[in-house]
């Protein structure tokens, strides 16, 4: 029924911020007939399958809720893929901050 995917994954989640007709009366017409979206990476916070409603931690400290959509995603901007090993580099940094202060 699906694989188990670990807490503390490099996920990626999605939400419906506003459905359609509920959008602000001054957005274009074609606006307003789809619904305002929202996908967000992040680690999730307890164990999951895919397609499942769950919440995540930002790099920026955010928790937010949605439907687990993808694993290890890779960011869109062709940058290249994602490396894991610098998605923790902005807590450390703090961390080693507080240390030394």
């Amino acid at each position: 029924m699906g694989d188990i995917i670990k807490a503390k994954s490099w996920v990626q989640i999605y939400q419906v911020v506003l459905p359609a007709g509920k959008r602000a009366p001054q957005v274009p017409d074609d606006t307003k007939k789809v619904p305002l979206e929202l996908k967000v990476k992040g680690f999730l916070k307890e164990d999951a399958k895919m397609k499942d409603n769950v919440e995540i931690k930002t790099v920026t400290n955010r928790t937010l809720k949605g439907k687990l959509i993808e694993v290890n995603p890779s960011y869109e901007h062709k940058f290249g893929k994602m490396i894991p090993e610098l998605l923790r580099i902005g807590s450390q940094i703090r961390e080693i901050i507080k240390e030394e202060v």
